[in-house]
Order: structure tokens, then C-alpha cells, then sequence
């Protein structure tokens, strides 16, 4: 994942707004989002070399989401566990949320750097190991990218505004609209980019909250919408390099039966 936004109880209608992008090599295998069959509870998209996740939920309304953290003057660690498994072990599990992010803040030195926002319907916290600790969410507006929660990198802050702007009015949202706001290609002034050791080519690159390039790019949208009668839409929209076309998929869950229906 590259731009995570959460609207956490800021509506009357929805107590959880999540628009993300998954920026990703084209080549890298994936799964589109459904019911994993050996944790049929869990509905996601999956990572099909290491078998995590970007961002999923379980049919009981836990949920979780992960960024990777850029440093460009920091070696990455090939060996190192996977990032998209501390979605999907969250999602498995049964453990409160302050409980499992405390347990993966004592192992958080063996990751490459990853932003965690995870939650239930009456707790969301984000972690990081390049942050003291865990921090538990109020009600608000929160973006995070590829650095720590609410860094005013251009995309965190238009995408916030965006969300803010269609929040507004407290009417009904339209997924169509906040796709429509993932998809915003527009480039930064390079005044305005962050120095994060890639060089200034990629900084631009990687600087639109919906990014295109030959071999990397945003590869699937998600919204995520939980009403407050206990009713979670799960909507996934995945990208074919290079071309207009795109493929959708609805999951709509009563949280309180634990029965998800799909729309193709």
C-alpha cells in the first residue's frame, strides 16, 4: 500500500472510511480480493509470493492495513518477514488489537519499515517501527503513505482534503467519487516533494496518489465503508498496466451474522 486514508467516526451514516492505493511491481503475483480458502473468514487481496496482504477484514469487522516505510539511504533486508503477514495474522487471530500491536512492536526491529493501522468496531491503532509505539485513533481524518501517519507528503494532504470535501454535507458517499479521488495523477511541484533518498526522478514518480510507470504502478483501489448499522462494504478495483480497463468487486458483510455476499 502507498496512500492509506481513514475517516474514523467523522460521519453520521459511517463510523470507518478507508480509500487506499497498493502501488506494486506489475509483475509481482497477486490474488484479486475474495474469501481466502484457508482462513475463510478473511476477505482480502493476497500477495502470492509471500501469502500477506495490503489491506483486508474478517467478517466479524476486524480489520488492518500496511504501508511500507522509504528510505532510499537504508539497505533493505531481502530476508526479512513479510510485512503483508502482520495484516493477514491480525486478521487470523482473535487478539485485541492494543494487544497484537504491542506484540509486534516487541519484534518490530526484524521488519523492513512498515506503517500498521489495524482495528475492530470500537478500536483502531496504528503502529510502526519507526515511531516509540503504538498510538490508539481518535475520530478523524488520518493519510499515511510510505512515511509515518499524517507526514504532509503532497498526496497525504490532497487526499486528505479530498476525503474531507466528500465527508462534507453528511450525505450518503458515493464509492464512484472516492475512487475518483484515488485515481488523481497530477504531479507535485518538485518544491514540494519529500527527500527520501530515491533521487528526484523517482520522487516524482512516485509522488501522484494514483502512480503509472513501465514496470510500477497502482495496481488496485479499495473502499472500505462500515455504516453504523453494522453493515461493511468491501469494494476492490484492480488495474491492468498501461490500459484504461479495470476490473471491480463488491463484498458486502452483516457484521453482526457474519454473512458476505459478493457482486461480480
Amino acid at each position: 500500500m502507498c496512500l492509506i486514508l481513514l475517516a474514523l467516526r467523522t460521519h453520521p451514516e459511517y463510523s470507518l472510511v478507508i480509500a487506499a492505493n497498493r502501488d506494486e511491481l506489475y509483475a509481482r503475483p497477486t490474488a484479486a480480493a475474495g474469501l481466502w480458502e484457508d482462513s475463510p473468514r478473511v476477505l482480502a487481496g493476497r500477495d502470492l509470493v509471500c501469502g500477506g496482504t495490503w489491506l483486508g477484514v474478517d467478517v466479524g469487522g476486524r480489520f488492518a492495513t500496511v504501508s511500507n516505510f522509504r528510505d532510499g539511504r537504508e539497505a533493505p533486508r531481502p530476508q526479512a518477514p513479510s510485512r503483508g503477514k502482520l495484516v493477514a495474522d491480525y486478521l487470523k487471530g482473535a487478539e485485541p488489537v492494543t494487544d497484537y500491536l504491542s506484540s509486534v512492536q516487541a519484534r518490530r526491529d526484524l521488519y523492513n519499515g512498515f506503517n500498521l493501522i489495524a482495528g475492530d468496531l470500537t478500536t483502531v491503532s496504528y503502529g510502526s517501527n519507526r515511531t516509540p509505539g503504538p498510538r490508539r485513533l481518535d475520530a478523524g481524518i488520518f493519510g499515511v503513505s510510505n512515511h509515518c501517519l499524517d507526514t504532509p507528503w503532497p498526496k497525504v494532504e490532497r487526499g486528505k482534503a479530498g476525503l474531507r470535501r466528500l465527508l462534507s454535507g453528511h450525505r450518503a458517499l458515493d464509492t464512484e467519487a472516492l475512487f475518483a479521488l484515488l485515481a488523481d495523477r497530477r504531479i507535485p511541484p518538485d518544491a514540494d516533494l519529500p527527500d527520501t533518498g530515491v533521487g528526484i526522478e523517482w520522487e516524482r514518480l512516485l509522488s501522484p496518489i494514483f502512480i503509472e510507470s513501465a514496470h510500477y504502478g497502482t495496481r488496485s483501489s479499495t473502499v472500505l465503508l462500515v455504516d453504523r448499522a453494522g453493515r461493511l462494504t468491501f469494494v476492490e478495483r484492480s488495474f491492468e498496466p498501461g490500459q484504461e480497463k479495470f476490473e471491480t468487486r463488491r463484498f458486502d458483510i452483516a457484521l453482526g451474522r457474519g454473512v458476505c455476499s459478493a457482486t461480480p
